[in-house]
């Protein structure tokens, strides 16, 4: 298939929710590799737009206003302004940032919604839900909770068990509750409007299967997953009191589901920026329904499904706006081999970065992109974020800048010498650059930031192994035209680094164009070795970075292990009690004391110990326990514990154990053995 060409892209980002800070995960997924591209259109030039804002509805924001006491206006105003000035603060270069409370994104999605409606694009059906009496209202899945089938967690949500992972549907939770008032739901009928997805299943397939598989394998085969199976409706509307009122009659008390109502966002932005603006912008639906226009989402993996399904079908059955051309999505960022977490505040949130390492938004960006979860997910540490701030930004970044620069201010003045005779070294060293910026392009093109970054840092190794050869510091004083020379082409390379890494690193690159006293750049620059011409006055040099230590990186850590304690001590204490038994049920468990006669350790495994104890009977009963991280066999001989006497056998890594130890689970996830006071004969019952 010929590629199309596009006259200008608008680039959109995913749309964080309004209810939280922004963490280090976002960044990673979205805005970091958003940010890149859009800066690296803009140097060459293109006519490009960058589309952002805060998704200020659905039920995560009602249920933190209802915690707090407050109202969801006031969640959302205190999160969004918090939320933008982390983006601003990282150089996230958004050309809007508005949010979907906005009277102009108000109004443009109760259109669309009212379009598809008169245009019989949408169907009505009656469901039945979950109903709170006593809030007299609907619950939207996050508000009930219950046990979960499948692990049997007790406070599993109506959409999904956050225990053992599992999606689900609130009917299928066991014992139900309200999450407003724990009372017990009923279900009741209610009416809401579809978007058919099945009726454009085989629009969808030929679209993305057929048209699309340049996409990312990630994206294109979850696509292809929803896509092998049968599509359902969706509901796009809510019985909920905290959005935009669904604009039909019939539809009190509804308001536009989150999910239909963020994605129009992007447009309403759009629009908001080119009416305050048109002169510069022009028309918003020159941006949004002109086939000229290129449209690429920047989302996370979770959010894929919504922007390559639902939404291109919206757009479809709306009939006049463009759809997306590209969607590269990125996998999970987790942190210190753990799942992020912003319930769990397992996280490194933005506006606390830059409390404890200030100035240094540009090696958070440059670790996360090196590390980016393109097409898999990948791990953020602190000790990678320093090594690779020590050994690639400050060892070899930094160190050819500052070698260049300060030679060059110690032996000329800091103006740039004019260049002579090229040896081979010379030549060598640039042939090695020209086929930089042709690499650089061609990754970025294709969303391939990670390998980009790289490349752009290969600019400063060939720097860096060109600078240390010729070693000008000990030819200066035999051959100072020579020095002339190395010089010159090192201060070449400089040049080229604060372009190649402007996408990558706003922060640094301007520090380095003042350094150099380089105004005018764009990327059609990138790869010339003529940029500073012989004469020109560079200024007063200044690392450009610097060594983390490791008191530093202890801090955060400390941070983050206190953060882990602290949620320990939360789940113990907030462990329900597990659901009532009768007292026969009670009866049935026979537990007895028992004398350890013997304990050790079992082989190949680092938690079972096997017991041999004396249970009055006579005879030895055999049970292995997975207690071997808090106790040494050797210590527990001679104590009295409490089994289960009458418990099924079961075999343990070859060992037939006859009933279970009773244990106690202290928060930190610490187990202790439940042992007998004053002396009592083996078999004892224990009552």
């Amino acid at each position: 298939m010929k590629e199309k060409k596009f006259k200008r892209t608008l680039v959109t980002s995913a749309l964080p929710y309004a209810n939280g800070g922004v963490h280090i995960g976002h960044l990673a997924g979205v805005y970091v590799p958003a940010d890149i591209y859009v800066r690296y259109l803009r140097l060459k030039k293109q006519d490009v737009v960058f589309i952002g804002g805060s998704d200020e509805h659905g039920v995560p924001i009602t249920i933190r206003a209802k915690k707090e006491g407050v109202t969801p206006q006031d969640v959302v105003d205190r999160y969004h302004n918090l939320i933008k000035k982390s983006f601003e603060d990282f150089g996230i270069s958004f050309d809007v940032y508005s949010r979907t409370t906005s009277e102009t994104h108000h109004h443009l999605a109760s259109d669309f919604f009212k379009k598809l409606y008169d245009d019989g694009k949408l169907v009505e059906q009656e469901t039945e839900q979950y109903y709170d009496e006593e809030a007299q209202q609907f619950l939207a899945d996050r508000y009930i909770t219950g046990e979960c089938p499948h692990c049997h967690y007790l406070g599993a949500y109506g959409d999904q068990c956050e225990h053992c992972g599992s999606d689900l549907s609130p009917l299928e939770l066991i014992n139900p509750k309200s999450a407003i008032n724990g009372s017990k739901p009923v279900i009741k009928k209610t009416k809401n409007w579809y978007l058919p997805l099945n009726e454009y299943q085989d629009w969808l397939k030929k679209w993305i299967l057929e048209g699309h598989q340049e996409w990312r394998p990630n994206v294109y085969g979850q696509c292809k997953s929803w896509l092998d199976l049968d599509l359902q409706p969706r509901a796009m509307t809510r019985d909920l009191n905290w959005g935009i009122p669904v604009p039909i009659e019939g539809a009190e008390g509804k308001v536009l589901y989150v999910w239909f109502d963020a994605p129009i966002g992007y447009i309403s932005n759009t629009k908001e920026l080119c009416d305050a603006d048109p002169q510069r912008w022009g028309s918003w639906e020159k941006w949004w329904k002109d086939e000229d226009t290129r449209l690429v989402h920047f989302i996370g993996k979770d959010n894929i499904v919504f922007h390559c399904l639902i939404f291109p079908t919206m757009l479809k059955a709306h009939g006049d706006y463009i759809l997306p051309d590209n969607v590269p999505a990125n996998e999970f960022l987790n942190l210190e081999d753990n799942k992020i977490s912003t319930s769990k505040n397992w996280a490194v949130w933005l506006h606390e970065y830059l409390v404890d390492l200030p100035g240094k938004q540009d090696v958070l960006r440059y670790v996360l992109t090196a590390n980016a979860p393109e097409t898999k997910d990948n791990n953020f540490t602190w000790k990678d974020f320093q090594e690779r701030n020590n050994s690639e930004l400050v060892a070899i970044y930094g160190n050819f800048v500052n070698r260049a620069l300060q030679l060059t201010k110690k032996y000329f003045d800091g103006v740039v010498p004019p260049c002579g005779n090229l040896l081979d070294e010379d030549k060598r060293a640039l042939d090695e650059f020209k086929d930089v910026k042709a690499k650089v392009e061609a990754l970025l093109d294709v969303f391939k930031f990670r390998d980009a970054q790289k490349e752009a840092m290969n600019l400063a190794r060939i720097g860096n192994k060109y600078i240390t050869e010729c070693e000008p510091w000990k030819v200066w004083k035999t051959d100072p035209e020579r020095v002339k020379t190395v010089l010159y082409i090192s201060l070449q390379l400089v040049a080229n680094l604060s372009i190649a890494f402007e996408p990558f690193l706003p922060f640094s690159s301007a520090k380095l164009r003042k350094m150099i006293n380089m105004d005018s750049f764009d990327w059609s620059q990138l790869g010339n070795t003529d940029l500073l011409k012989s004469g020109h006055q560079m200024e007063e040099p200044e690392l450009l970075f610097e060594k983390i230590d490791d008191e530093t990186i202890d801090a955060q850590l400390k941070k983050l292990e206190d953060t882990k304690k602290a949620n320990e001590e939360a789940s113990y204490k907030a462990k329900d009690i597990k659901p009532v038994v009768s007292y026969a049920d009670f009866e049935k468990l026979d537990i007895r004391v028992g004398h350890i006669k013997h304990c050790e350790r079992v082989k190949k495994s680092d938690k079972l110990l096997k017991f041999i104890i004396d249970d009055g009977s006579g005879k030895d009963r055999i049970i292995a326990s997975g207690i071997a991280k808090f106790y040494e066999p050797e210590k527990l001989i001679g104590k009295d514990i409490c089994f289960i006497a009458n418990l099924a056998p079961r075999k343990i890594m070859g060992i037939e154990s006859q009933g279970m130890i009773l244990s106690a689970e202290n928060f930190d996830g610490s187990l202790s053995l439940t042992t007998i006071e004053h002396e009592v004969k083996p078999g004892s019952q224990v009552l």
